[in-house]
């Protein structure tokens, strides 16, 4: 899994400790953003790995980060 840019290592960080997803979930999101450029907290939900609270703690705690 690369990540780049800071604020990516902390919205990582976030969905590992807060959401308590693994690496691995993480890492197939990232991969399909490459092919698909959509939103990472979007391509978490489509591919099931987050439901519809967590989609809402992803928006909040981004929200809070901007």
């Amino acid at each position: 899994m690369v990540v780049k840019r800071h604020s990516d290592i902390k919205f990582i960080d976030f969905l590992q400790n807060e959401l308590e997803l693994s690496s691995g979930d993480i890492a197939v999101a990232l991969r399909q953003r490459k092919s698909d450029a959509a939103p990472l907290p979007m391509l978490l939900w489509q591919y099931g790995l987050v439901n519809i609270e967590q989609l809402e703690k992803i928006f909040d705690w981004l929200d809070q980060e901007s």
